[in-house]
């Protein structure tokens, strides 16, 4: 069988923080936004379809629990989220993955997606490692 492997690709934008039970995540390294990226530790899975109906839940599932850590992070950051954003695109990085973003109504660019809009903001060191350290603890 082969070893889960993320998609090199990640490692441009995002760190990653620790596993989950079916999921690797990962922190968007983007301060514009609190946002957590899960990818199933399933090798060669693209489509959600792809995952057996176990996993399918385990996603969601996770996929809440990161909405949940999100809206922490908000609270942390001094900025309640307002919208909670769960995504699995996938155009540019074929692996499954789902992206859950917290969003305010006076973010950068609000209403629009957060893909290819404006700069990202890398995390300052510190603030990195707060919400790094709120992941794992989760």
């Amino acid at each position: 069988m082969t070893a889960f492997a993320a998609d090199p690709a990640f490692d441009a934008g995002s760190l990653a923080v620790t596993d989950w039970p079916l999921c690797q995540v990962r922190l968007q390294d983007d301060a514009r936004f609190p946002w957590l990226i899960l990818i199933p530790r399933v090798p060669g899975t693209v489509e959600i379809e792809h995952l057996s109906s176990e996993d399918r839940t385990r996603l969601l599932d996770e996929g809440l629990r990161a909405g949940r850590l999100i809206r922490r992070m908000g609270e942390a950051l001094e900025r309640p989220v307002d919208k909670l954003n769960m995504a699995a695109l996938g155009n540019v990085t074929a692996q499954l993955h789902l992206h859950v973003i917290g969003r305010r109504r006076d973010d950068p660019v609000w209403p629009d997606p957060v893909w290819g809009r404006g700069t990202p903001q890398p995390w300052t060191a510190s603030g990195r490692e707060a919400l790094m350290a709120m992941v794992r603890a989760d």
